[in-house]
């Protein structure tokens, strides 16, 4: 098919507006999926994105569809997730396209992953076709999304497209509206053959299958491909593309997206973002990629039974290669043995990342409290990262520590103005300004540490908004900040598994909140363990496990008061032997349990 008659786009949205919802009208109406084996959420492949009603991975796929003008095109689409976490997907399926559908919840209006989105297409200097989905719900405001449409994304109201995923409404204005308005394949005239690896995934049968955008040339089975960042040289087995399902093709030609099988067997070869050229002509200019991204949040991994540590390594390995947010090395923990530090997105990026551990790979593991890097400069030496409380240098030699910080927008109803601000002051953020979008909503524009919205932020703002509250963030500068490193110590004894980066005006309480759910957890003992938060030297909260007691006096009928006293501290000194020998075990489950609270 000419290339003019190619058509590459994605569907983007804020979290749960109804895209995998749209995407399976288009496969139904465009006949790529038969109405025999269609499901709901067709293109998501994984239990949990089912279970859960979120997108976690971008998927491609190709569709013809014959427009009214006559012709038939060739339309590749991709439908991306929602969540904050995973915007590094969406940038990946933004840079191997040339338009976007851009939805917005008719119920809803604009919200901050909308916001987020859109201006990722605008970066990337992509055409936007705005679509109101869920227009048949008896809550929707047409007039206000029309409205925000303007004033927010500044988009004319007029191109927006009226539609319903769910009723099948104005699925054919948006086929055409791809075809009319989304322009055909950019750079095809280039002399040499060029593709952007977007994403991989690991084969157990057939190794290393890359996901591809062809931009110019072609490739087939039989050429022999460089991968430009490290020219390692590979010979192609098979190409195809997707319908949704892999379907093998002779050739890759310019415009299209599909995959490449070659002889890599090793994960770690294959870059994301890396361009494809052919050995026998290659190109010297490597494509624009997206922006490298970072983890935000570190936690250890560690798996449960010590043997299951190889097949660990092999679960971490194959994850690395089709997620290139996720990062991990190897570190051990006296507590917990060996294991990995991993670096993720989000939490939810991290949660999603443990369960498919759990699910694809087998493998039941514990994962350590989550931080983020912090910056430390030491008195007359270079300033070093941490992102693990272990390797912070002694108090004596720091000058002081700076956080990393985030730039949150906010949306709001206007009725939960007061209790977010709380919120935020609570979580040391500061509000620079708040910007009225409509009669009911607010959007607040924040500045926040990283680390204080890493564990309950998220819930709670859905708590007090009544699930109508969103957030979008981007990483901001890192700022200096009264930052001391909080030590658990059980019978005096630090476990480097609990310890962490605390402000000092938070340390006592999360010290005291820990040290009682470590007392509730760690079984009884034979003496009595003592549990406590310490900040250097300095002892800031105490809990006490219970000791395991015998009743000596049982064989006491009657008599002097005394010869129970003397059995009484019989047993008394035994203990304090016992307590200066004795070791406490702490079971493993505790530490999940601790870990998940």
């Amino acid at each position: 098919m000419d290339v003019s008659l190619t058509r590459n786009f994605c569907i983007i949205a804020h979290v749960d507006h109804g895209k995998t919802t749209l995407s399976d009208r288009l496969l139904e109406h465009t006949n790529t999926v038969q109405q025999r084996v269609m499901t709901d959420q067709h293109l998501d492949s994984m239990d949990l994105e089912k279970e859960r009603g979120i997108t976690i991975k971008s998927h491609p796929v190709t569709m013809t569809y014959p427009a009214k003008d006559g012709r038939l095109y060739k339309l590749n689409l991709a439908d991306t997730p929602g969540h904050v976490d995973f915007s590094y997907e969406v940038s990946r399926s933004l840079a191997a396209c040339e338009g976007a559908v851009l939805l917005i919840d008719a119920a809803q209006g604009v919200e901050a992953q909308t916001v987020a989105n859109a201006h990722l297409a605008t970066a990337q200097n992509l055409k936007i076709i705005p679509v109101i989905n869920k227009i048949d719900l008896p809550s929707a405001n047409l007039e206000l999304c029309m409205k925000q449409l303007e004033d927010i994304l500044m988009i004319p109201a007029e191109e927006a497209i009226l539609a319903s995923g769910k009723a099948g409404i104005g699925i054919v204005d948006i086929l055409e509206a791809v075809v009319k308005r989304i322009p055909p394949p950019r750079w095809s005239e280039h002399p040499h053959t060029r593709a952007l690896v977007f994403d991989s995934l690991y084969d157990s049968y057939r190794g290393v299958i890359t996901y591809a955008r062809v931009f110019s040339g072609a490739i087939k089975a039989g050429d022999q491909i460089v991968l430009m960042s490290t020219n390692q040289k590979a010979d192609v087995k098979e190409v195809g593309i997707f319908t949704p399902k892999m379907q093998k093709v002779d050739v890759l030609s310019a415009g299209d997206v599909g995959y490449v099988v070659s002889n890599i067997k090793d994960t770690s070869e294959i870059k994301t973002g890396d361009t494809l050229t052919l050995s026998r002509n290659p190109a010297t200019v490597m494509l624009p990629g997206y922006k490298e991204v970072r983890p935000m949040v570190f936690c250890g991994l560690y798996p449960l039974e010590s043997n299951d540590y190889e097949k660990l390594k092999a679960a971490l390995g194959r994850l690395r290669l089709n997620d290139a947010a996720f990062l991990y090395q190897s570190e051990s923990s006296v507590a917990l043995g060996f294991g990995f530090r991993c670096g993720f997105l989000g939490l939810l990026h991290m949660e999603i990342i443990q369960e498919r551990i759990r699910r694809e790979h087998d493998v039941e593991i514990i994962s350590t409290y989550p931080s983020v890097v912090y910056r430390v400069k030491q008195h007359g030496h270079e300033e070093i990262e941490v992102d693990n409380p272990v390797n912070l240098p002694d108090p004596g030699t720091i000058d002081y520590i700076s956080e990393p910080t985030i730039k949150a927008a906010i949306h709001i109803p206007n009725e939960a103005m007061g209790d977010i601000l709380s919120l935020v002051m609570e979580k040391r953020g500061t509000v620079e300004h708040t910007d009225t979008l409509d009669t009911t909503r607010v959007m607040l524009t924040c500045v926040m540490p990283l680390n204080e919205i890493l564990v309950d932020f998220n819930d709670r703002l859905k708590s007090i908004t009544h699930g109508y509250g969103s957030m979008d963030y981007e990483l901001g500068a890192y700022q200096p900040s009264d930052l001391v490193k909080m030590d658990i110590l059980i019978n005096a004894d630090p476990v480097d598994a609990f310890a962490s980066i605390v402000h000092r005006d938070k340390a006592e309480g999360k010290g005291r909140a820990l040290c009682e759910k470590l007392a509730e957890i760690i079984p009884p003992q034979m003496f009595k363990v003592a549990i406590q938060a310490a900040i250097g030297g300095k002892i800031i909260a105490r809990d006490n496990v219970k000791e395991m007691r015998k009743d000596v006096t049982s064989k006491c009928y009657g008599g002097d008061i005394s010869r129970k006293r003397k059995l009484l501290d019989k047993q008394k000194e035994g203990k304090k032997k016992m307590k200066q020998i004795g070791k406490v075990s702490i079971p493993p489950d505790a530490f999940i349990q601790v870990l998940k609270n």
